[in-house]
């Protein structure tokens, strides 16, 4: 499946260059659904562009970008406590400046798209098409955004990335939870048709293997945060334990006998991976958190790509795909999730009118390769699914520059980004546990 719809992408890419090379290879891709195709492309669109911002952490280019012209205007007068050094911080500056044009640009698309009900709107062709113009705007806008001035510019961005990257953090949890419970059901399903012991140990192996990650982080969570001689680090050590003790709680839940009944596919391996995702946040959280109490804090105080940036990208880049490639079905246990993915079956009808179509008519009918579907509705809401976008470019700005606080003397403390971090963790285990609860507490309404 991730093959045909990386092929569907790649064929409105091609299909971008007009040339008789671009429409052989066209040709050569596999049918799918204009809404799949079209998220795919904004999909690659965001992930190209997080890839120029990652080479801009990169540590054999910092004495370039100091030649940029932000930092050559940096030289204006700033308060004391809005002054960044642009000779250690470049790189993150950088990452600012690219993050804020493609920001702009989906924000410019969630505008233009207001109240697009299917596909036969005539903006139409500025959702699904000119990709080409649409690629050089983006390019266009980084450009230009090198050239904003320093100033307070980098301190009042960082204001939007946070809360941006908090209410990305709240749709990334809806989906990691979304992902939990399909993955848990469907493993469920199999080994209840199939009653091979397979399964059920593919099951037990997942499960303990999540829950051991999760305790494994608890240990390295205690040893890297609260072990300062210098304080007692009693703040990290209440983090640490809540946590622990929230995903204790939701765990037994999960397995409790009118949980069960109301939703019979509820278990352990849900809350294995949400315990797995909570003790992450709690990780980056307290990675934040100043010193002394933070033994990760780098004494280099140098802007880098670190092991906390890849694997929030990594669990980044998981959730944009999983949002574009995953359907809300009738098993989604989140209605919020109804809004962040598309509708399950549109693209279905829209095929196979399209292959009868194309039998019919034959000639250029039977060449077409990337179908409508929304002819009769739009599948995913188009302004919300550009909102989402310029949310996850915020996070990921935020993720690549270790949540960057431009008036701090060090470069990966913020107190702020800790709280924000923090609160997200906890309302993580709070939409699992209503989740599982509310199907018990509230019978007589269909969470099916």
């Amino acid at each position: 499946m991730g093959a045909v719809l990386g092929l569907c992408s790649a064929a409105q890419l091609a299909c971008c260059c007009g040339s008789a090379a671009c429409s052989l290879c066209c040709s050569a891709c596999p049918s799918c659904a204009n809404s799949t195709s079209t998220r795919l492309m904004y999909t690659l669109m965001l992930l190209l562009v997080m890839v120029a911002a990652c080479i801009t952490l990169a540590p054999g280019l910092k004495t370039e970008l100091q030649k940029v012209p932000f930092c050559a205007n940096s030289t204006g007068v700033v308060p004391a406590n809005l002054q960044v050094d642009c000779n250690n911080a470049v790189g993150y500056l950088a990452v600012y400046r690219i993050c804020f044009a493609l920001c702009m640009f989906f924000i410019l698309m969630a505008l233009i798209m207001i109240g697009v009900k299917s596909s036969k709107d005539p903006r139409t062709g500025i959702q699904n098409g000119f990709w080409g113009i649409k690629f050089l705007v983006v390019i266009g806008g980084v450009i230009g955004a090198f050239f904003i001035p320093e100033g307070s510019f980098a301190s009042t961005w960082m204001v939007f990335g946070m809360i941006g990257g908090f209410c990305y953090i709240i749709i990334q949890l809806v989906l990691i939870i979304d992902f939990a419970h399909s993955w848990a059901e469907k493993w469920v399903s199999n080994y209840e048709e199939s009653e091979s012991r397979g399964w059920y140990a593919a099951l037990l192996l997942a499960m303990l293997t999540c829950f051991t990650l999760a305790l494994a982080g608890i240990v390295l969570l205690f040893l890297n945060f609260t072990q300062a001689q210098e304080a007692s680090c009693g703040l990290s050590k209440f983090f640490i334990s809540i946590n622990l003790i929230l995903v204790v709680i939701a765990s037994a839940i999960s397995i409790l006998p009118a949980v069960q009944e109301h939703n019979p596919h509820s278990g352990l391996l849900q809350s294995s991976v949400v315990s797995l995702y909570v003790m992450y946040l709690t990780w980056s959280a307290l990675s934040n958190s100043p010193a002394p109490c933070n033994s990760l804090i780098d004494p280099n105080n140098a802007a880098s790509f670190d092991k906390q940036a890849i694997i929030g990208m990594v669990i980044w880049v998981c959730s944009v795909l999983y949002s574009c490639v995953r359907t809300a079905s009738n098993s989604s246990k989140i209605t919020m999730s109804e809004h962040i993915l598309a509708k399950e079956g549109t693209g279905q009808g829209g095929l196979i009118a399209n292959e009868e179509g194309a039998g019919a008519d034959g000639g250029e009918a039977g060449q077409a390769k990337v179908f409508d579907n929304e002819g009769d509705g739009v599948a995913y809401n188009w302004t919300f699914f550009h909102v989402v976008f310029a949310l996850a470019t915020l996070y990921s700005m935020m993720t690549l520059t270790n949540w960057f606080n431009p008036s701090s003397q060090l470069m990966k403390v913020n107190v702020a980004s800790m709280w924000i971090k923090i609160s997200s963790s906890w309302l993580c285990v709070g939409i699992y546990i209503w989740t599982m609860v509310a199907p018990a507490m509230f019978p007589d309404r269909d969470f099916s």
